[in-house]
């Protein structure tokens, strides 16, 4: 498993299975805005919950862990079930649930980044396949939706993915075991994603009119 150095694997396991029972919750509610059937729900759910991950290990050369731990299945069905029986409900509690998207973003590209090292991939590999993690189930989903991925056109999603998992590989690549900077990590990039949310902060797009816009 994933486990940043110092860390408890059980512990890990519980967060890893918490971040894709909240990553399918994002999933499983777009789902039911888009009026999906149970199927689709549970499915979408599952792209959210298990796709980063996936991507990732399938990158890197190795089998992917959701095939080897039915807990995870289990997590983004779970999530997907609760969205399709309380979908409306969950819609008004949305912030609360973005706030978890949060905590899951942090964790999954700390987790991503130190899977990529132990297979000895490089610094810049290891970045980004920690942000993959992160934000993979997300684009996924709203190509399913056919949507532009959110990621890539508004609020801070990638970026601050990208920044957790450089604090991680740069402490590990310089011989640090310390387990502060992993959470270190996973905590920029929940503080960013959340101020990013809070305040309406994203990346500049072309000065100019859109070409969508009319004058």
């Amino acid at each position: 498993m994933d486990v940043p150095q110092g860390f408890d694997p059980t512990l890990i396991l519980v967060l890893n299975l918490a971040g894709t029972f909240v990553f399918g919750l994002s999933g499983g509610l777009a789902a039911v805005r888009a009026n999906l059937d149970l199927f689709g729900v549970v499915v979408l759910a599952a792209v959210v919950g298990l796709a980063g991950g996936i991507t990732r290990d399938v990158l890197i050369g190795t089998q992917p862990a959701t095939f080897r731990d039915w807990r995870y299945l289990a997590a983004a069905a779970a999530a997907g079930m609760v969205c399709f029986f309380a979908g409306r409900r969950l819609d008004r509690a949305e912030r609360g649930i973005m706030v978890f998207d949060a905590l899951g973003l942090g964790l999954f590209a700390v987790t991503g980044a130190t899977k990529a090292l132990q297979f000895g991939l490089g610094p810049v590999q290891a970045i980004l396949l920690g942000a993959i993690t992160g934000v993979g189930g997300g684009m996924l989903r709203d190509v399913l939706l056919r949507q532009i991925p959110t990621v890539l056109r508004e609020g801070l999603y990638a970026i601050p993915a990208l920044l957790g998992a450089t604090v991680l590989v740069v402490a590990q690549r310089a011989g640090s075991t310390n387990p502060l900077f992993p959470i270190l990590g996973a905590v920029g990039c929940i503080v960013v994603r959340l101020s990013g949310l809070k305040y309406g902060i994203n990346v500049p797009t072309p000065p100019g009119d859109r070409p969508d816009r009319k004058p």
